[in-house]
């Protein structure tokens, strides 16, 4: 089984296979509260979608952060704020593709206009397109890996517009959402095993240079179909092209609470789920 070049999409498919911003900053789309500047600590998911981004938001907003929500459209923002809302989160949505880095920069300009602060970042997007989908390792040429890798240099764009913040203030966390493939050889995945091991040399890199400063970067390590993700629909919908889905299934809540005991026990720069036994 594929999935598509991307950080989230290389996690699933380990189980089946700073510029300035422009003058004008976006402003969100939709937002579960008019508050801004808030006196809350405030996570922005990159690459939300209604599995492991939705369940990281979640997990967050229950400990009392504002969330940003960030995706390449805008068609399930409403409903995703609808949901936070429902738990007394403060939240709003913007749109951008990682790949736009202008755009990506812009937004969190505008996150920062609105809550005063970002806190954490969870860097996962992910998509299904098919010209993403993983070469196998003999294959892969350098056009592959460039296009793999182009989901990798956002995350560093990212860290340059965020840190600077994180470090002044003596607080803050980065998450990235990486494939099994990083630490474990998997031929299929070719192009899309560089990029996962790249992100996370990223992240444990970032955890060592950043320890005694106050900043903690993890790496999650994901190796399984996420449940509710759109990889995982899109997978368990062609079972005549990928076959019997079966038990490759990841809880993502479980990975999200995780997630925040990483942030919040800083005992390790890394954690791994696997479905593969």
């Amino acid at each position: 089984m594929s999935a598509s070049g991307s950080p989230s999409a290389a996690a699933a498919a380990s189980a089946s296979a700073a510029a300035p911003a422009p003058a004008s900053a976006p402003t969100p789309e939709a937002s579960s509260a008019a508050t801004s500047h808030s006196a809350r600590r405030t996570a922005v998911v990159i690459g939300v979608g209604p599995g492991l981004g939705m369940s990281v938001a979640h997990r967050f907003a229950r400990e009392g952060y504002a969330v940003a929500l960030v995706s390449r459209t805008a068609t399930r923002h409403a409903a995703y704020l609808a949901a936070l809302a429902g738990t007394g989160a403060e939240a709003a949505a913007y749109t951008a593709d990682v790949r736009d880095r202008d755009k990506l920069l812009a937004v969190l300009d505008a996150v920062t206009e609105r809550f005063g602060t970002i806190d954490t970042v969870y860097y996962g997007p992910a998509s299904t397109d098919p010209e993403g989908f993983p070469k196998p390792i003999t294959e892969a040429d350098s056009a592959s890996v460039r296009a793999a890798m182009s989901w990798m240099y956002p995350a560093v764009d990212v860290v340059a517009r965020v840190l600077p913040g994180m470090l002044e203030r003596g607080e803050g966390c980065l998450l990235f959402a990486t494939g099994l493939s990083a630490v474990t050889p998997m031929p299929a995945l070719g192009n899309l095993a560089v990029l996962s091991a790249a992100l996370h040399s990223y992240a444990l890199t970032l955890n060592a240079a950043l320890a005694d400063k106050g900043v903690y970067a993890g790496s999650l390590v994901i190796g399984g179909l996420i449940e509710r993700g759109d990889i995982h629909a899109m997978i368990a919908s062609r079972p005549q092209d990928f076959g019997d889905v079966g038990n490759s299934t990841l809880d993502p809540d479980e990975i999200a609470d995780v997630a925040w005991q990483l942030r919040t026990d800083r005992s390790s720069a890394a954690a791994t789920f696997s479905a593969l036994g």
